[in-house]
């Protein structure tokens, strides 16, 4: 347990958890919140006290030195001190949570930021830069659609993964934002669309187009696809090509 020093300066929740602490009987002796509610109710007495009692006190001066001991968040680069009892509950939001390498069998697991590295290192998978609120237009494999997106404006990368059913079938499209799933804000917003090649006669070209929430999963290679929004692309908008021609914009929202 490490213990935040005097004077530095905490980025955490001051106030204390009434469901933690410790409390004491009349005769002054303490039990903690756990044991308390562990215990079956005959025993939920002071087994001290010549006359039993509960615990109904609560330990104001233990409280006040348990909220004062912090812990660091073991995520490498968070550096981020919680309340002790409060660290699990960060560790499930921390925007530094180790995440899985979407790419299938890898093992790797790291911080989203190093995903940019280690994709464009260890797997052939393209990546590519993406700036939120602009358009980017991609050229996806039909055979292997899947790429990832790097956002530098808060290194927060984003797995683009589609797939070809049956031949002849449509090609759906889908984007995870690789972080843990109940992080806070900010959010993500994509919209995806496709065009066809040119029409007859005026040029025209046919395009279908989505918008969707972005799912996070510290896991994006075994997202339930019922938890996914798809960009579905008929087949006659690919009119038998190797490539299908995305555009994709990323917005983030920050309320």
């Amino acid at each position: 347990m490490v213990v935040h020093e005097e004077g530095e300066i905490m980025q955490t929740e001051q106030e204390q958890d009434p469901t933690m602490g410790l409390s004491k009987c009349k005769g002054g002796h303490l039990a903690c919140v756990d044991c308390r509610v562990e215990r079956p109710g005959n025993q939920r007495q002071c087994q001290k006290c010549e006359c039993g009692g509960g615990f109904d006190v609560r330990n104001t001066a233990v409280d006040s030195v348990l909220s004062s001991v912090r812990v660091e968040c073991p995520h490498e680069g968070c550096g981020l001190y919680v309340t002790y009892h409060k660290l699990a509950d960060h560790q499930s939001v921390c925007p530094l949570a180790p995440c899985k390498c979407p790419v299938p069998i890898c093992g790797y697991e790291g911080p989203p930021p190093a995903h940019y590295h280690h994709i464009s290192t260890a797997h052939p998978m393209p990546v590519h830069r993406i700036q939120y609120g602009k358009v980017l237009q991609l050229q996806v494999p039909l055979s292997e659609p899947r790429l990832l997106l790097f956002a530098e404006e808060d290194c927060r990368a984003f797995f683009l993964v589609g797939g070809v059913l049956d031949i002849g079938a449509p090609i759906a499209v889908s984007v995870i934002c690789i972080r843990a799933g109940a992080s806070p804000l900010p959010h993500y917003l994509a919209k995806l669309w496709a065009n066809g090649p040119p029409g007859e006669p005026k040029g025209t070209i046919d395009a279908v187009k989505v918008e969707m929430e972005v799912t996070s999963s510290k896991d994006p290679g075994d997202v339930d696809v019922q938890e996914l929004t798809f960009l579905t692309v008929p087949p006659e908008l690919v009119a038998g090509a190797k490539l299908v021609s995305l555009h994709i914009q990323i917005d983030m929202l920050t309320s």
